[in-house]
């Protein structure tokens, strides 16, 4: 039987830890994962199996192996991701994706040192690479209509999906706390829905425009009429609907038009909007449920045609009577 080493045991009472604090196993699979890879690493190149000695230029050296090895290149042996076969094998690690790495070891290593298992944090003066990081181009106006025309709000599939779309446009909400809301939730008066199934298991509050008011009102009225449920948008059935279908429908949309489409792309594109129109970051953060403002900061990357637009809105000179 091998003999687990204390850089494993440490990283199974982080994930104990993660699941006690009800982390989402999506979330826990990227920390096992990167953590993981890290402990090998040290192992291999540095013979280090104990995260008490642990130093910063471990990591820096690290950092420095995943810009020169490329993808899927750590492990020999195959995984489920069939490394050895892929056609991206080798190529450049995204500055984002080794950024995500960074970001997962410090975690990791600022709970040891919370918990008083490291004497020296090694992550204390890490910081993250810098690099232009992929702009996210927002939907155009003529986009967002085709996209909204594509529906046929005479079937219910149909015209559930079209009002779950302006959903995510108007609220940033997430496919997965979408899909949760019953209408009980949902307060018409206040505009306001109480999200209860999310990612970090808190429930939290979010606001709708007038716009969305009123094809909510039409949306229930019609619902009611195929069948009492009390979900806001359930499937054909009248169960839970699964990402995966709304999620193939708007591919499917998006294929008819060039235009990379998915659920998240709305909300990153809620978020932009928001800021461009004269949001705040703070508010935005706690509006997409957010735990810290640098992950909501991730979201707005705005392409050059976003920030010109916003840029004339805003300039001195234009606002100088002259």
């Amino acid at each position: 039987m091998l003999k687990c080493s204390n850089f494993d045991l440490k990283i199974e009472e982080f994930l104990l830890y993660g699941t006690s604090r009800n982390l989402s196993p999506k979330t826990l699979r990227s920390y096992e994962q990167t953590i993981k890879l890290f402990s090998h690493y040290l192992v291999k190149f540095h013979k280090v199996d104990d995260v008490e000695d642990v130093t910063k230029n471990h990591i820096r050296h690290y950092v420095k192996s995943l810009q020169e090895r490329g993808k899927y290149t750590c492990m020999e042996e195959e995984g489920s991701n069939n490394p050895l076969t892929r056609t991206d094998r080798g190529k450049p690690i995204s500055v984002n994706t080794i950024n995500n790495y960074v970001r997962n070891i410090k975690v990791f290593f600022n709970w040891l040192a919370d918990e008083d298992e490291i004497e020296k944090n090694p992550v204390e003066k890490i910081k993250l690479l810098k690099g232009s990081e992929r702009i996210k181009n927002l939907l155009t106006d003529q986009e967002i209509k085709l996209i909204l025309n594509s529906f046929d709000k005479t079937k219910f599939d149909s015209y559930r999906n079209y009002v779950m779309t302006l959903f995510i446009l108007d609220t940033g909400c997430r496919i997965s706390e979408l899909l949760g809301i019953k209408v009980e939730d949902v307060n018409l008066i206040n505009q306001a829905v109480v999200l209860r199934y999310t990612k970090n298991k808190k429930e939290r509050v979010i606001f709708f425009s007038a716009k969305l008011k009123k094809e909510l009102k039409y949306w229930v009225k019609y619902k009611d009429r195929y069948m009492a449920n009390d979900l806001l948008f359930p499937s054909n059935r009248g169960n839970v609907m699964l990402p995966r279908i709304y999620e193939g429908v708007l591919n499917k949309i998006g294929k008819k038009f060039s235009i990379e489409l998915f659920p998240h792309k709305l909300r990153a594109n809620f978020a932009q909007y928001y800021m461009l129109n004269g949001g705040d970051l703070l508010t935005l953060s706690r509006i997409l449920g957010h735990s810290n403002l640098e992950i909501t900061k991730v979201y707005l990357q705005f392409d050059d045609e976003s920030i010109g637009r916003q840029y004339q809105k805003f300039s001195p000179l234009n606002g100088f009577n002259l």
